[in-house]
């Protein structure tokens, strides 16, 4: 397990269970993509979850379970530091 600055404390993502949370519950209005700084992304999700009455939402949802499971290390890596949009 990773430690951080001068703690032996273990590597926590700051913002992991917010933007899982998020994307499970408010899939259709993107504000996990807004949370994690996705403008561009947010407004396209946004957009489609309006079009398509909410269909588009389940890709919230889907992002949602998998920023859950990404351990909190990956998660940093791959939607904070490397700033992955989608999936």
């Amino acid at each position: 397990m990773e430690t951080h600055g001068n703690y032996n404390q273990p590597y926590k993502s700051e913002k992991k269970l917010v933007a899982g949370l998020l994307g499970i519950l408010l899939g259709t209005l993107a504000i996990h993509k807004f949370y994690l700084g996705y403008t561009k992304a947010g407004v396209i999700q946004l957009i489609l979850g309006i079009v398509t009455c909410g269909i588009f939402g389940v890709v919230g949802f889907i992002e949602g379970i998998i920023y859950l499971t990404k351990s909190d290390e990956e998660f940093d890596m791959t939607y904070v530091k490397n700033q992955k949009e989608w999936f």
